[in-house]
C-alpha cells in the first residue's frame, strides 16, 4: 500500500497552545482563524499601519473606550503589541519555533466587531528554529534555521521589536505625548501575561522564560513578576496604560498605581 507524506505543518505547536489558552485556535479574538490567512482579500500588510493606518487604529480605540487622544494611543498600542507577540511568544514557548513577523508578513484588518484590530500570518511566513528541530531538515523554504537559543532570541528581537514595533512606536510617540517607556511596558506585560497564560500546555519554568524573552527585547526591567496570593506568578507593571484616565476608569490588575 502506498504510503501519503504528510506534510510538515510548522505553526501546529503554537495552535496547539492556542487550543489550550483559549479553547480554540479558530476563534480567538484578535488573531485570525489558526493564525495564518489563506485569502488575503481584505487584508492589509502592517507595514501601512506604522503611515496610512495609524489613525484608523486611533480613532478605533478612541470610539471603543471613549478615551483621550493619548490613552487611546496606549491602548491601542497595548492591545497591537499583545496579539502581535503572541504567536512569537508561543511558538517559542510551545516548541522553539518562532515566525518571523515581519511587517509584511503580518496582516491586518478592522473589520471584527470585538477586537479592536485583527492581525494574520502571510501562508508560508517564514519560521526560525534550530538545528535539533525536524523542521530543519524539513526542505520547507520558509524555514531558517539559527545555530542556538540565543541567535533564536535574536530573531525573535529582530522581528517582533527591531523591524515591526519600533517603527510604530516612533509614529505614535510623534502623533501624541507619551513616553516609550510607558509603551514598552506594554509589551513587556503583554509577553509576560503570554507566558503565564500558557503555563499550563507548555514546558519549563515561566519565570525563566519571561526573562528570557523580556531580556531578548530589552524590556526587563519594565514590571515584575511575583508570587500571587494564590500561589501562582502574577505580573506588576512599572508603567501604567493609562486605564484610569478613561470616562470609566479601570485600574488593571498588576498596575503600577495601585495601593493596597
Amino acid at each position: 500500500m502506498e504510503l501519503t507524506q504528510v506534510r510538515p505543518r510548522p505553526l501546529a505547536p503554537l495552535t496547539a497552545t492556542l487550543r489550550t489558552m483559549f479553547g480554540t485556535s479558530t476563534e480567538v479574538p484578535g488573531l485570525a482563524p489558526d493564525l495564518v490567512v489563506p485569502d488575503l482579500a481584505g487584508w492589509t500588510p502592517t507595514a501601512r499601519l506604522a503611515d496610512v493606518h495609524l489613525d484608523t487604529l486611533l480613532d478605533a480605540a478612541h470610539r471603543r473606550w471613549s478615551a483621550q487622544p493619548h490613552a487611546a494611543a496606549a491602548l491601542a498600542w497595548k492591545s497591537y503589541t499583545y496579539w502581535l507577540a503572541l504567536p512569537a511568544v508561543l511558538g517559542w514557548t510551545s516548541a522553539r519555533r518562532v515566525p518571523l513577523l515581519s511587517t509584511t508578513d503580518t496582516v491586518m484588518h478592522f473589520d471584527d466587531p470585538r477586537p479592536l484590530i485583527t492581525l494574520g500570518l502571510r501562508p508560508g511566513i517564514p519560521v526560525a528554529v534550530l538545528p535539533s528541530d525536524p523542521l530543519a531538515v524539513s526542505g520547507l523554504p520558509q524555514v531558517r534555521v539559527v545555530a542556538d537559543e540565543a541567535a533564536l532570541l535574536a530573531e525573535f528581537r529582530r522581528s517582533v521589536l527591531d523591524e515591526h514595533l519600533d517603527p510604530l512606536l516612533d509614529a505614535i510617540h510623534g502623533r501624541v505625548r507619551l513616553g516609550k517607556r510607558t509603551l514598552l511596558g506594554s509589551l513587556a506585560s503583554g509577553v509576560a501575561h503570554g507566558v503565564l497564560r500558557s503555563a499550563d500546555a507548555v514546558p519549563g519554568s515561566s519565570a525563566e522564560t519571561i526573562d528570557k524573552l523580556l531580556g531578548a527585547l530589552g524590556v526587563r526591567d519594565l514590571i515584575e513578576v511575583y508570587p500571587s496570593q494564590h500561589g501562582k506568578l502574577d505580573v506588576r507593571r512599572k508603567t501604567c496604560c493609562l486605564a484610569f484616565t478613561l470616562p470609566r476608569p479601570k485600574v488593571c490588575r498588576g498596575c503600577c498605581i495601585k495601593t493596597s
